[in-house]
């Protein structure tokens, strides 16, 4: 448990070079801990010392097993470590191995006092254990300005965030941060905005939560049991009835709307109060940490900000018909030209995702090209993907203009690829979803991928892997080998009428 070389070599690097660059990241661009000497010790062997010895205590004394695999969302508390420290251990002991590059960590205002998100605007905190890099924020403050903004005073003042960072930097070795402080905010609308990150599986959600404050000791005990159950159950009416239950009410209100709609099982790992460690049991602190496991990171279709409507696709399929129809010499009206430039225009239809566009006549393939990742903006990869399918398939020959008229159009919109974890070709078959997953094969330089579409010609998994293993060029059972790299992806499709 001990600080890692690599961290103090980082830091050391990066002060260098903020010294040396002519540009560098500025003073301000380090947000230097503020709790330090108060929440938790200052001095780095001091309080690498303290974790190790609560992660100690808490890895003997714990009686839930964790699940080896899965975990998506963590509760911890943040007080002073000399009060909530040994159940925020008992909270980053479900964190097991390096299995996390990044952590999305929400807290409660405390301080400031605004609503919705607070974004920094620093690119590294910075606490005794070293530094952590902040994450590409942009995304949140472009996509979502309703919902985000960049607070300097919650930054600058701010614990609840702050105090979680020293027991994550002790558990996963590098890793970067996209905090954000919460204060009332829509729960059900922060969720979508904040879902999209969670699609990578080794992307952690952490909140920052206590329970209830300054009840005495039997009381706090029988109201934070109560409040766990709910937590426990997801309860739908989480926001009802919040009377001193919890100062993390909106963050944790966050977290269940993506566990609800994520399915993912919480399991509480832990309960107790200051009173506990105080020994002052007239007015006590509730702390609880709970994990929150799934089988698979946030689904794409949980993100209904990004789900594109019947118009928007209608306009996609229109675009694709007409970039074909252009390159053989034939034009649309003008008015038909405005209105389609119109629905174009839509910033959904400007977002990047990965889109493929399949020509078919008489139910049969006739070309299908299109780009797996989020280079380009939706409209430019229809445009380029419809010219590709129909031109450059080397399985068939150019399209002719004759067969304009004949073909068949679909258009299809895909999330980001996510790598599947399995374990033998048994256990692969069984995570595989019929009719929802596109499926990548990787091997070497040999890779392949199916559209979910393809499962209506080979609905079985066994048949649609040989397939793909050959579209590949590899053996038709090398998916039985167990050692291919396997990426699913989520599509919305979209078709002319026949």
């Amino acid at each position: 448990m001990s600080v890692p070389r690599c961290l103090v070599i980082f830091e050391a690097t990066l002060i260098l070079w903020c010294l040396l660059s002519p540009q560098g990241i500025g003073c301000g661009a380090v947000r230097d801990p503020v709790w330090a000497g108060k929440f938790y010790p200052e001095d780095r062997n001091e309080l690498d010392r303290l974790i190790r010895r609560l992660s100690d205590t808490a890895a003997r004394g714990r009686d839930v097993q964790h699940p080896p695999a899965g975990l998506r969302a963590l509760i911890m508390p943040h007080a002073g470590y000399a009060y909530s420290g040994a159940t925020a251990a008992h909270a980053v002991l479900a964190i097991v191995g390096d299995r996390f590059d990044r952590v999305v960590l929400l807290g409660p205002d405390h301080r400031v006092g605004f609503r919705n998100g607070a974004l920094t605007g620093a690119s590294h905190w910075r606490t005794p254990l070293g530094l952590v890099p902040v994450g590409d924020l942009t995304p949140l403050l472009k996509d979502r300005p309703d919902l985000f903004a960049r607070v300097d005073a919650s930054d600058r003042q701010e614990h609840s965030l702050e105090v979680i960072l020293p027991f994550l930097q002790t558990r996963l070795p590098a890793f970067e941060l996209i905090p954000v402080v919460v204060g009332p905010c829509d729960a059900a609308a922060m969720a979508q905005a904040v879902a999209p990150m969670l699609r990578n599986p080794r992307t952690l959600l952490v909140v920052s939560a206590d329970l209830s404050h300054g009840l005495p000791y039997d009381d706090a005990v029988e109201r934070d049991r109560e409040t766990l159950d709910r937590i426990i159950s997801l309860d739908p009416n989480w926001q009802a009835d919040q009377a001193n239950r919890s100062c993390g009410r909106y963050p944790v209100g966050v977290l269940l709307e993506l566990a609800r709609k994520g399915h993912w099982r919480p399991l509480l790992l832990h309960y107790s109060n200051s009173g506990d460690t105080s020994g002052d049991k007239a007015a006590v602190v509730g702390y609880g940490a709970v994990a929150f496991y799934g089988d698979e990171p946030m689904p794409n279709q949980s993100d209904d900000r990004r789900m594109l409507t019947p118009e928007q696709g209608a306009a996609l399929v229109t675009l694709a018909r007409q970039t074909l129809a252009a390159h053989f010499g034939e034009t649309a009206g003008p008015a038909d030209d405005r209105q389609l430039a119109m629905q174009l225009a839509d910033g959904a239809l400007q977002a990047r995702c990965g889109t493929f566009v399949t020509l078919k006549m008489d139910d049969q393939l006739r070309g299908c090209i299109g780009s797996l990742s989020a280079t380009a903006p939706i409209v430019s990869g229809v445009r380029d993907n419809a010219l590709n399918a129909a031109l450059h398939d080397p399985r068939f020959p150019p399209l002719g203009k004759k067969e304009l008229d004949r073909v068949h159009i679909e258009v299809s919109v895909l999330s980001e690829p996510a790598p599947l974890a399995y374990t033998d070709a048994a256990d692969l078959l069984s995570r595989l979803r019929p009719g929802i997953d596109g499926v990548i094969l990787k091997k070497g330089l040999a890779s392949a991928t199916f559209l979910p579409q393809v499962w209506e010609q080979l609905p079985q998994p066994e048949s649609f892997l040989s397939h793909l293993c050959m579209k590949a060029g590899l053996p038709a059972d090398g998916w039985r080998e167990g050692d291919l790299t396997v990426l699913v992806y989520q599509v919305q499709y979209f078709e002319e009428d026949r």
